[in-house]
């Protein structure tokens, strides 16, 4: 499932063709008097949107900043937005449960695991093998796949709003610039394949760019309390003496003394702690590397 990144150009294709569809099928106007409504799902998604929409009005976000979609349900204010919206944008079922019900057979939703496109793992279990017949949905975090869902969000609101086609263009071109010099400041300050332990694996996506590599987690889901054998199986596999320990919160005190040494560092895989994508990608790479290179 860890798909070369196919053609930008075919999914802009595929992606131009779909809203025409949309558009002749239900009867969309090309032209508007006000700024059409586009929304997208979660907050990854929403700061690739504003990346593409900086200068024009923003997109409406469904779910609220810290919620991805793994469970709960939507409002009733947020079905009427669906509904409501010219276009709505979201990762997929695999990632938003919890939007499934509303935009699985949505006629203006557009899933972005539907398009075979982006660079796509498995899941790994957790000491870091891959899991056949899986995808990790993690995929904003790889610096490509975050290029290349601002270049599609620029088609939906180009077709969505027209009269700021041109702003959209210029915008996606210089994310991809910020974008592409980020990672080259990262490289350049750090060495490559260093390891790291994850509470629960959701970094994947950011590893080649940042140049780390997982050395096993703690467990498979970060609801789940670690088991008394994967601590061992990690202290008995650590690569290097001194570990560094990524999670979503602040790990226990009686965790870290099991599995010392260890440094740790709390990173929100959402994002949800960022308001510009391309700082919050930066102080994550960054930070990853520094908790792994402190001694």
């Amino acid at each position: 499932m860890n798909s070369v990144f196919k053609s930008p150009s075919r999914l802009l294709v595929t992606l131009q063709r779909l809203l025409m569809m949309a558009a002749v099928t239900f009867g969309f106007s090309t032209v508007s008097a006000q700024a059409a409504t586009v929304s997208v799902s979660n907050h990854p998604m929403s700061l690739l949107s504003q990346a593409v929409t900086d200068g024009t009005p923003a997109a409406n976000q469904i779910l609220q900043a810290g919620d991805v979609g793994h469970h709960g349900s939507i409002s009733p204010s947020d079905m009427k937005a669906i509904r409501d919206s010219k276009f709505v944008v979201w990762f997929g079922d695999a990632l938003e449960n919890s939007l499934t019900g509303s935009l699985k057979t949505a006629p203006n939703a557009i899933s972005l695991f539907d398009f075979d496109a982006f660079n796509r793992h498995p899941l790994r279990d957790v000491t870091g093998a891959p899991i056949a017949g899986t995808l990790d949905p993690h995929i904003w975090l790889d610096p490509e796949n975050a290029k290349a869902i601002t270049r599609a969000l620029a088609v939906i609101h180009s077709h969505a709003n027209p009269e700021y086609k041109e702003t959209y263009q210029a915008n996606v071109e210089k994310f991809a610039q910020r974008m592409d010099s980020t990672v080259a400041q990262v490289q350049q300050s750090t060495q490559k394949s260093r390891p790291y332990w994850a509470y629960h694996d959701a970094y994947q996506y950011i590893e080649n760019a940042a140049q780390i590599q997982l050395a096993g987690s703690v467990t498979s889901d970060h609801h789940l309390s670690p088991k008394a054998s994967q601590l061992r199986w990690l202290n008995e596999n650590r690569p290097a003496n001194q570990m560094c320990l990524i999670n979503q919160s602040t790990a226990a005190k009686g965790l870290l003394a099991k599995l010392q040494p260890v440094n740790t560092n709390v990173q929100i895989e959402d994002m949800s702690d960022s308001q510009d994508f391309i700082e919050g990608w930066t102080r994550m790479a960054q930070q990853i590397n520094q908790c792994i290179d402190s001694k």
